[in-house]
Protein backbone atom coordinates (compact mmCIF):
# COMPACT_ATOMS: atom_id res chain seq x y z
CA UNK A 1 0.00 0.00 0.00
CA UNK A 2 1.58 3.09 -1.03
CA UNK A 3 2.36 6.52 0.95
CA UNK A 4 -0.03 9.23 0.46
CA UNK A 5 -0.61 12.72 1.81
CA UNK A 6 -4.56 13.70 3.34
CA UNK A 7 -4.26 17.26 3.81
CA UNK A 8 -7.64 18.75 5.98
CA UNK A 9 -7.46 21.74 3.92
CA UNK A 10 -5.12 24.54 2.71
CA UNK A 11 -5.34 27.39 5.45
CA UNK A 12 -6.19 31.28 4.60
CA UNK A 13 -7.27 30.53 0.56
CA UNK A 14 -10.68 31.03 1.26
CA UNK A 15 -13.45 28.70 -0.35
CA UNK A 16 -12.79 25.90 2.46
CA UNK A 17 -15.52 24.45 5.08
CA UNK A 18 -14.38 25.17 8.38
CA UNK A 19 -12.90 21.96 9.64
CA UNK A 20 -14.18 20.66 13.58
CA UNK A 21 -12.75 18.77 16.60
CA UNK A 22 -13.58 17.22 19.28
CA UNK A 23 -11.06 17.83 22.54
CA UNK A 24 -10.21 15.73 25.20
CA UNK A 25 -8.56 16.33 27.88
CA UNK A 26 -10.08 14.18 30.17
CA UNK A 27 -10.61 16.59 33.70
CA UNK A 28 -11.97 15.83 36.74
CA UNK A 29 -12.39 17.52 39.47
CA UNK A 30 -13.73 14.87 41.90
CA UNK A 31 -11.10 12.27 40.64
CA UNK A 32 -13.63 9.88 39.36
CA UNK A 33 -12.55 6.10 38.57
CA UNK A 34 -9.84 6.12 35.97
CA UNK A 35 -11.69 3.57 33.88
CA UNK A 36 -14.59 5.26 33.77
CA UNK A 37 -12.98 8.64 32.76
CA UNK A 38 -11.06 7.10 30.14
CA UNK A 39 -14.41 5.16 29.14
CA UNK A 40 -16.10 8.27 28.38
CA UNK A 41 -13.07 9.32 26.41
CA UNK A 42 -13.51 6.67 24.19
CA UNK A 43 -17.31 7.19 24.20
CA UNK A 44 -16.63 10.98 22.85
CA UNK A 45 -14.56 10.23 20.09
CA UNK A 46 -16.80 7.44 18.59
CA UNK A 47 -20.11 9.65 19.01
CA UNK A 48 -17.45 12.64 16.90
CA UNK A 49 -17.09 10.36 14.27
CA UNK A 50 -21.14 9.43 13.91
CA UNK A 51 -21.83 13.11 14.14
CA UNK A 52 -19.30 13.70 11.34
CA UNK A 53 -16.95 15.76 13.13
CA UNK A 54 -13.60 15.77 11.61
CA UNK A 55 -11.22 14.90 14.09
CA UNK A 56 -10.37 13.95 17.89
CA UNK A 57 -7.54 15.55 19.44
CA UNK A 58 -5.92 14.20 22.25
CA UNK A 59 -4.11 16.59 25.28
CA UNK A 60 -0.59 15.48 27.17
CA UNK A 61 -0.90 16.16 30.98
CA UNK A 62 0.66 14.47 34.01
CA UNK A 63 0.27 13.64 37.65
CA UNK A 64 -2.84 15.60 37.99
CA UNK A 65 -6.51 15.20 37.75
CA UNK A 66 -6.36 18.44 35.42
CA UNK A 67 -6.06 15.96 32.69
CA UNK A 68 -5.89 12.15 32.90
CA UNK A 69 -4.50 11.98 29.28
CA UNK A 70 -1.10 11.15 29.70
CA UNK A 71 -0.32 9.09 26.89
CA UNK A 72 -2.23 10.89 23.66
CA UNK A 73 -0.21 8.30 21.48
CA UNK A 74 -1.07 5.54 22.92
CA UNK A 75 -4.63 6.83 22.68
CA UNK A 76 -4.78 7.79 19.65
CA UNK A 77 -3.40 3.99 18.59
CA UNK A 78 -6.74 3.05 20.76
CA UNK A 79 -9.02 5.15 19.03
CA UNK A 80 -7.82 4.28 15.58
CA UNK A 81 -8.88 0.91 16.41
CA UNK A 82 -12.05 2.26 17.70
CA UNK A 83 -13.21 4.27 14.44
CA UNK A 84 -12.80 4.24 10.65
CA UNK A 85 -13.06 7.63 8.88
CA UNK A 86 -12.41 10.55 11.88
CA UNK A 87 -8.81 11.88 12.01
CA UNK A 88 -6.92 11.37 15.24
CA UNK A 89 -4.93 14.53 16.47
CA UNK A 90 -2.18 15.23 19.37
CA UNK A 91 -2.87 18.40 20.88
CA UNK A 92 -0.39 18.64 21.97
CA UNK A 93 2.39 16.18 22.45
CA UNK A 94 4.66 17.71 25.34
CA UNK A 95 7.76 17.20 22.63
CA UNK A 96 10.41 18.39 25.56
CA UNK A 97 8.92 15.82 27.85
CA UNK A 98 10.08 12.62 25.19
CA UNK A 99 12.77 11.25 23.39
CA UNK A 100 11.86 12.87 19.73
CA UNK A 101 13.17 9.80 17.89
CA UNK A 102 10.49 7.79 19.84
CA UNK A 103 7.75 10.11 19.17
CA UNK A 104 8.94 10.07 15.40
CA UNK A 105 8.42 6.50 15.86
CA UNK A 106 5.37 6.08 17.83
CA UNK A 107 3.60 8.56 15.02
CA UNK A 108 4.60 7.03 12.33
CA UNK A 109 3.48 3.81 13.45
CA UNK A 110 0.00 5.07 14.95
CA UNK A 111 -0.17 6.90 10.94
CA UNK A 112 0.34 3.34 9.49
CA UNK A 113 -2.38 1.77 11.63
CA UNK A 114 -4.94 4.15 11.05
CA UNK A 115 -3.82 4.73 7.35
CA UNK A 116 -2.96 8.01 7.20
CA UNK A 117 -5.38 9.55 9.84
CA UNK A 118 -3.14 11.32 12.35
CA UNK A 119 -2.62 14.97 13.09
CA UNK A 120 0.62 15.18 14.91
CA UNK A 121 0.32 18.48 17.16
CA UNK A 122 3.49 19.21 19.47
CA UNK A 123 4.30 21.72 21.79
CA UNK A 124 6.33 23.02 24.35
CA UNK A 125 4.84 22.79 27.32
CA UNK A 126 4.49 25.17 30.23
CA UNK A 127 4.07 23.68 33.68
CA UNK A 128 7.08 23.43 36.09
CA UNK A 129 5.08 20.93 37.68
CA UNK A 130 5.83 18.18 35.01
CA UNK A 131 9.04 19.56 33.98
CA UNK A 132 10.18 18.77 37.89
CA UNK A 133 8.69 15.56 37.84
CA UNK A 134 10.40 14.28 34.66
CA UNK A 135 13.74 15.25 36.32
CA UNK A 136 13.47 18.43 33.72
CA UNK A 137 13.76 22.17 33.87
CA UNK A 138 10.97 24.62 31.92
CA UNK A 139 13.73 26.85 31.14
CA UNK A 140 15.48 24.16 28.78
CA UNK A 141 12.02 23.93 26.94
CA UNK A 142 12.37 25.73 24.12
CA UNK A 143 16.33 24.98 23.68
CA UNK A 144 15.18 21.16 24.02
CA UNK A 145 12.35 21.61 21.39
CA UNK A 146 14.45 23.43 18.37
CA UNK A 147 17.08 20.39 18.66
CA UNK A 148 13.65 18.11 19.17
CA UNK A 149 11.51 19.17 16.74
CA UNK A 150 14.46 19.35 14.20
CA UNK A 151 15.15 15.49 14.91
CA UNK A 152 11.44 14.64 14.58
CA UNK A 153 11.02 16.02 10.94
CA UNK A 154 14.25 14.55 10.29
CA UNK A 155 13.63 10.84 11.38
CA UNK A 156 10.05 11.36 9.12
CA UNK A 157 12.10 12.57 5.93
CA UNK A 158 15.70 11.38 5.73
CA UNK A 159 17.21 7.69 5.38
CA UNK A 160 19.11 8.24 7.83
CA UNK A 161 21.24 10.99 9.88
CA UNK A 162 23.37 11.47 12.98
CA UNK A 163 22.87 14.59 15.16
CA UNK A 164 24.97 16.43 17.73
CA UNK A 165 22.99 19.03 20.01
CA UNK A 166 23.08 19.94 23.72
CA UNK A 167 20.56 18.17 24.75
CA UNK A 168 20.57 14.84 21.90
CA UNK A 169 23.34 13.16 20.28
CA UNK A 170 23.33 10.56 18.64
CA UNK A 171 25.24 8.07 15.90
CA UNK A 172 23.82 7.30 11.94
CA UNK A 173 20.42 6.27 12.53
CA UNK A 174 17.74 4.73 10.57
CA UNK A 175 14.15 5.74 12.02
CA UNK A 176 11.65 2.81 11.32
CA UNK A 177 8.73 2.65 10.09
CA UNK A 178 8.31 5.88 8.14
CA UNK A 179 4.77 7.57 7.91
CA UNK A 180 2.16 6.34 6.17
CA UNK A 181 1.49 10.20 4.65
CA UNK A 182 4.27 11.51 2.54
CA UNK A 183 5.97 13.19 4.11
CA UNK A 184 4.55 12.72 7.07
CA UNK A 185 1.47 13.59 8.80
CA UNK A 186 0.30 17.31 8.58
CA UNK A 187 2.13 18.69 11.64
CA UNK A 188 0.61 21.44 14.30
CA UNK A 189 1.97 23.45 16.37
CA UNK A 190 0.94 26.10 19.24
CA UNK A 191 1.47 29.62 18.56
CA UNK A 192 0.71 32.13 21.69
CA UNK A 193 3.57 34.51 20.67
CA UNK A 194 5.19 35.76 17.84
CA UNK A 195 7.72 34.24 18.29
CA UNK A 196 6.54 30.80 18.19
CA UNK A 197 4.23 31.17 15.41
CA UNK A 198 7.01 32.83 12.96
CA UNK A 199 9.62 29.63 13.95
CA UNK A 200 6.07 27.52 12.91
CA UNK A 201 5.13 29.36 9.36
CA UNK A 202 8.98 29.20 8.52
CA UNK A 203 9.21 25.14 9.17
CA UNK A 204 5.68 24.74 7.37
CA UNK A 205 3.69 23.65 10.40
CA UNK A 206 -0.15 24.50 10.76
CA UNK A 207 -0.94 26.71 13.79
CA UNK A 208 -3.34 26.11 16.84
CA UNK A 209 -4.07 28.93 19.06
CA UNK A 210 -6.89 30.57 21.61
CA UNK A 211 -7.68 28.78 24.85
CA UNK A 212 -9.97 30.52 27.58
CA UNK A 213 -7.47 32.78 28.96
CA UNK A 214 -7.65 33.83 25.65
CA UNK A 215 -10.14 36.74 24.65
CA UNK A 216 -11.46 36.73 21.29
CA UNK A 217 -9.54 40.28 20.44
CA UNK A 218 -5.99 38.85 21.41
CA UNK A 219 -6.73 35.64 19.10
CA UNK A 220 -7.24 38.47 16.07
CA UNK A 221 -3.80 39.26 17.04
CA UNK A 222 -2.43 35.83 16.55
CA UNK A 223 -4.35 35.69 13.08
CA UNK A 224 -2.22 38.79 12.32
CA UNK A 225 0.36 37.66 13.46
CA UNK A 226 0.38 34.61 11.32
CA UNK A 227 -0.92 36.38 8.55
CA UNK A 228 2.86 38.20 8.58
CA UNK A 229 4.55 35.06 9.03
CA UNK A 230 3.01 33.55 6.15
CA UNK A 231 3.83 36.08 3.96
CA UNK A 232 7.80 36.35 5.16
CA UNK A 233 7.86 33.33 4.72
CA UNK A 234 6.32 32.59 1.23
CA UNK A 235 3.50 30.27 2.50
CA UNK A 236 0.88 31.50 1.41
CA UNK A 237 -1.99 28.68 1.08
CA UNK A 238 0.04 26.13 1.78
CA UNK A 239 -0.94 26.34 5.83
CA UNK A 240 -4.08 26.06 8.58
CA UNK A 241 -5.00 28.51 11.50
CA UNK A 242 -6.79 26.49 14.35
CA UNK A 243 -8.36 27.52 17.42
CA UNK A 244 -9.33 25.73 20.71
CA UNK A 245 -12.28 27.38 22.66
CA UNK A 246 -14.66 25.79 25.44
CA UNK A 247 -18.16 24.93 23.69
CA UNK A 248 -21.46 24.60 25.35
CA UNK A 249 -24.85 24.26 23.28
CA UNK A 250 -27.94 23.67 25.11
CA UNK A 251 -31.36 24.34 24.52
CA UNK A 252 -31.99 25.89 27.68
CA UNK A 253 -30.85 29.62 28.83
CA UNK A 254 -30.66 28.67 31.88
CA UNK A 255 -28.06 25.85 32.00
CA UNK A 256 -25.48 28.40 30.56
CA UNK A 257 -24.11 30.34 33.80
CA UNK A 258 -23.85 26.35 35.46
CA UNK A 259 -21.99 25.23 33.17
CA UNK A 260 -20.17 27.91 32.78
CA UNK A 261 -18.70 26.98 35.98
CA UNK A 262 -16.74 23.71 34.95
CA UNK A 263 -15.28 25.82 32.07
CA UNK A 264 -14.16 28.05 35.15
CA UNK A 265 -12.39 25.35 37.12
CA UNK A 266 -10.93 24.28 33.80
CA UNK A 267 -9.51 28.10 33.75
CA UNK A 268 -8.33 28.35 36.57
CA UNK A 269 -6.18 25.39 37.00
CA UNK A 270 -5.09 25.76 33.66
CA UNK A 271 -3.62 29.06 35.01
CA UNK A 272 -2.38 28.08 38.17
CA UNK A 273 -0.16 25.32 36.44
CA UNK A 274 0.90 28.03 33.92
CA UNK A 275 1.79 30.37 36.46
CA UNK A 276 3.37 28.22 39.22
CA UNK A 277 1.16 28.88 41.91
CA UNK A 278 -0.56 25.61 41.77
CA UNK A 279 -1.67 23.27 45.31
CA UNK A 280 -1.82 19.85 44.50
CA UNK A 281 -2.25 17.38 46.84
CA UNK A 282 -2.06 13.55 46.03
CA UNK A 283 -2.90 14.89 42.09
CA UNK A 284 -6.04 16.76 43.05
CA UNK A 285 -5.85 20.19 41.88
CA UNK A 286 -7.13 23.22 43.68
CA UNK A 287 -9.14 25.53 41.25
CA UNK A 288 -7.57 28.94 42.68
CA UNK A 289 -8.81 31.81 42.20
CA UNK A 290 -6.71 34.00 39.22
CA UNK A 291 -6.08 37.83 39.97
CA UNK A 292 -8.25 40.16 37.61
CA UNK A 293 -10.24 36.71 36.69
CA UNK A 294 -13.40 37.28 34.66
CA UNK A 295 -16.31 36.97 36.10
CA UNK A 296 -18.66 34.21 34.79
CA UNK A 297 -20.89 36.44 32.31
CA UNK A 298 -17.36 38.21 30.72
CA UNK A 299 -16.29 34.38 30.53
CA UNK A 300 -19.86 33.21 28.24
CA UNK A 301 -19.49 36.97 26.35
CA UNK A 302 -15.85 37.05 25.55
CA UNK A 303 -14.52 33.79 26.10
CA UNK A 304 -16.43 30.98 25.73
CA UNK A 305 -18.86 29.53 23.03
CA UNK A 306 -21.50 29.15 25.37
CA UNK A 307 -25.47 29.62 24.31
CA UNK A 308 -28.38 27.80 22.40
CA UNK A 309 -27.71 26.40 19.09
CA UNK A 310 -28.94 29.99 17.17
CA UNK A 311 -26.21 32.68 20.00
CA UNK A 312 -23.39 29.73 19.60
CA UNK A 313 -24.13 29.57 15.75
CA UNK A 314 -24.62 33.84 15.46
CA UNK A 315 -21.17 33.95 17.80
CA UNK A 316 -19.28 31.22 15.78
CA UNK A 317 -19.99 32.61 12.36
CA UNK A 318 -19.22 36.22 13.58
CA UNK A 319 -15.80 34.98 14.87
CA UNK A 320 -15.24 33.18 11.51
CA UNK A 321 -16.10 36.63 9.34
CA UNK A 322 -12.68 37.60 11.93
CA UNK A 323 -10.43 34.83 12.00
CA UNK A 324 -11.32 33.04 8.76
CA UNK A 325 -10.51 29.81 10.54
CA UNK A 326 -9.38 26.43 8.92
CA UNK A 327 -10.16 24.45 11.81
CA UNK A 328 -12.10 24.89 15.47
CA UNK A 329 -11.15 22.57 17.93
CA UNK A 330 -14.05 22.18 20.58
CA UNK A 331 -13.47 21.63 24.12
CA UNK A 332 -17.03 20.27 25.36
CA UNK A 333 -15.56 18.21 28.39
CA UNK A 334 -15.36 20.60 31.08
CA UNK A 335 -14.63 20.15 34.35
CA UNK A 336 -16.87 17.32 36.23
CA UNK A 337 -19.73 18.23 33.49
CA UNK A 338 -21.86 15.01 32.99
CA UNK A 339 -21.61 12.86 29.92
CA UNK A 340 -25.11 12.88 28.88
CA UNK A 341 -24.50 16.85 28.91
CA UNK A 342 -21.31 16.57 26.49
CA UNK A 343 -22.67 14.00 24.46
CA UNK A 344 -26.09 16.80 24.04
CA UNK A 345 -23.91 19.44 23.27
CA UNK A 346 -21.87 17.53 20.48
CA UNK A 347 -25.29 16.81 18.82
CA UNK A 348 -26.62 19.68 19.09
CA UNK A 349 -23.49 21.51 17.67
CA UNK A 350 -23.24 18.86 14.54
CA UNK A 351 -26.68 19.19 13.68
CA UNK A 352 -27.68 23.20 14.29
CA UNK A 353 -24.04 24.77 14.40
CA UNK A 354 -22.06 23.06 11.95
CA UNK A 355 -24.74 23.51 9.35
CA UNK A 356 -25.33 27.29 9.84
CA UNK A 357 -21.78 28.22 10.01
CA UNK A 358 -20.97 26.03 7.05
CA UNK A 359 -23.87 27.74 4.89
CA UNK A 360 -22.56 31.21 5.90
CA UNK A 361 -18.82 30.02 4.51
CA UNK A 362 -19.97 29.35 1.36
CA UNK A 363 -22.08 32.30 0.90
CA UNK A 364 -19.04 34.29 1.62
CA UNK A 365 -16.94 32.87 -0.88
CA UNK A 366 -16.38 34.17 -3.94
CA UNK A 367 -17.96 32.92 -6.88
CA UNK A 368 -16.22 31.05 -9.29
CA UNK A 369 -14.48 32.74 -12.55
CA UNK A 370 -16.21 32.26 -15.34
Amino acid sequence: MGMRHLCTGSGGTGGNDLNFGAFLLMPSPSALPHAEIYARGVEIAQAAEALGYDGVWLAEHHFSNYGYLSRPLIMATHLAAKTSRIRIGTAVVVLPLHNPLMVAEEAATIDLLSEGRLDLGLGRGYQQYEFQRLGLDLEDSRARWEEAIEIVTRAFTEESFSFQGEFFSFPETTVLPKPYQDPHPPIWVVGQSPESIDGAVRRGFNIVTGGAAFPIGRIEERREQFDEAVIRHGRKGQLQFGIQQKIYVTESEGEVVKMAEHGLWNMRVSLSLRLGREQVERGRVTDVPIENEPSIEDLVDRHFLFGTPEKVSEKLIRLQEKLRLDHLNCDFWLGDMPQEKVLRSMELFAEQVMPRVQDAERARAPSPAG
